[in-house]
């Protein structure tokens, strides 16, 4: 009843049983959240009139009204970042919920500004949720091997409402608890202990996840282990490495994707290098050059029109390569002059050794920068 029939990826029934403790401890959170909200708008702490009641659902709607400007937003700036990495959104959908919530419980204290303080919450658990569902989506059609996502969607509501029901009546419990709803300090730690909990929950469910698409974090572990050790990781292994908290930005060596030519070239013989430039990269979909300016290692990626993912990754293993065997003192047009010869080497083997490593090479969902494409006019 709980469970697909059809064949699922190996990795569903981990994530599956690590997801119900984490539900159950979110509601928990939502039930001792709400009994905030509802004593800040007046319920239990007067008594009930027809204006105080209106005023409570004038504030209670307007509240929801400011929050779905959230998932707006959200749906349309951010929604071609899902597919790429739903691990790390479906965390970050959790912390930024759990901001929200900190607004919803402060409304108890200071009720006569509950409407800012109840929008502010809802808000950003309107932009949690705008993040959560597209990356929930992606992970569901992930187990859909078979092509029964309508089945494991189905599946995953029986867990959900399970989930939902053991959280409601345990929160209930802990409202009835005597101390925990009349002291806001009490309150307050069980929400964030339980709410720890939660997260915690919610880590280790992600990090059950084996995805077989090659996306920026995991190529990067990927090439940095051939590069050094010409030994692919698999699936397994790759995934257990991945760290799902860290921000793209923050990884190294750190690679600048989408830099105009123009910035890419420093120094007084910027017209002969710019021709350098474009005679080493003429086979290759992007130019890639080592920022001269700063003291850590950085590479500089300017793309092609008609580039792909597997540009991407081809300019992700020489920025590896580079970062390996960089020299300050010797000449930059010599040292990417090598690395890619030894791109051309052994790129093609790098591609086969995953995939007999169980990697699916048509799935590389990294982003070419479209916006900033180089047009092949401005090449010749």
């Amino acid at each position: 009843m709980a469970l697909p029939k059809d064949s699922v990826s190996d990795d569903y029934l981990e994530y599956i049983l690590l997801l119900f403790p984490t539900n159950v401890t979110g509601w928990i959170c939502h039930t001792l959240v709400t009994s905030s909200l509802l004593k800040a708008v007046g319920v239990g702490s007067f008594s009930g009139t027809s204006a105080a009641a209106a005023a409570a659902a004038i504030r209670w709607v307007a509240k929801d009204g400011i929050g779905a400007v959230g998932r707006l937003f959200i749906g349309g700036r951010f929604g071609n970042l899902f597919d790429n990495d739903p691990k790390q959104w479906r965390l970050y959908a959790d912390f930024i919920g759990s901001t929200g919530s900190i607004f919803d419980l402060s409304t108890q204290l200071y009720p006569a500004h509950f409407l800012p303080l109840a929008s502010l919450g809802n808000l950003a658990k309107a932009v949690g949720r705008g993040l959560r569902d597209p990356s929930f989506r992606v992970i569901q059609n992930h187990f859909a091997i078979s092509g029964n996502l309508g089945e494991i969607s189905a599946k995953e509501e029986v867990w959900e409402v399970a989930a939902e029901l053991v959280g409601l009546a345990l929160g209930i419990l802990a409202l009835d608890t005597p101390g925990i709803s009349s002291s806001f300090p009490v309150l307050t730690s069980t929400w964030l202990g339980v709410r720890i909990l939660h997260l915690w929950f919610r880590y280790l469910t992600l990090s059950v996840l084996r995805f077989n698409t090659i996306n920026l974090k995991r190529a990067r572990i990927l090439v940095n282990s051939h590069v050094l050790s010409q030994i692919v990781p698999g699936i397994k292994e790759c995934n257990r490495m991945e760290n799902i908290l860290v921000w793209e930005n923050f990884l190294r060596p750190r690679i600048t994707f989408g830099v105009p030519l123009e910035d890419m070239i420093t120094g007084q013989k910027r017209g002969s290098e710019v021709r350098m430039l474009l005679k080493l990269y003429e086979e290759e979909k992007y130019f890639l050059v080592v920022n001269q300016l700063q003291t850590e290692f950085e590479v500089f990626v300017s793309f092609k029109e008609g580039a792909t993912s597997l540009s991407v990754l081809r300019c992700v293993w020489q920025s590896y390569l580079l970062h390996q065997n960089w020299s300050k003192s010797d000449d930059v047009f010599a040292q990417l002059k090598l690395s890619l010869t030894e791109l051309n080497n052994r790129f093609d083997g790098f591609l086969v050794q995953l995939e007999e490593a169980g990697w699916d090479t048509n799935l590389i969902t990294l982003r070419v920068p479209q916006e900033i494409t180089i047009q092949a006019s401005h090449t010749v």
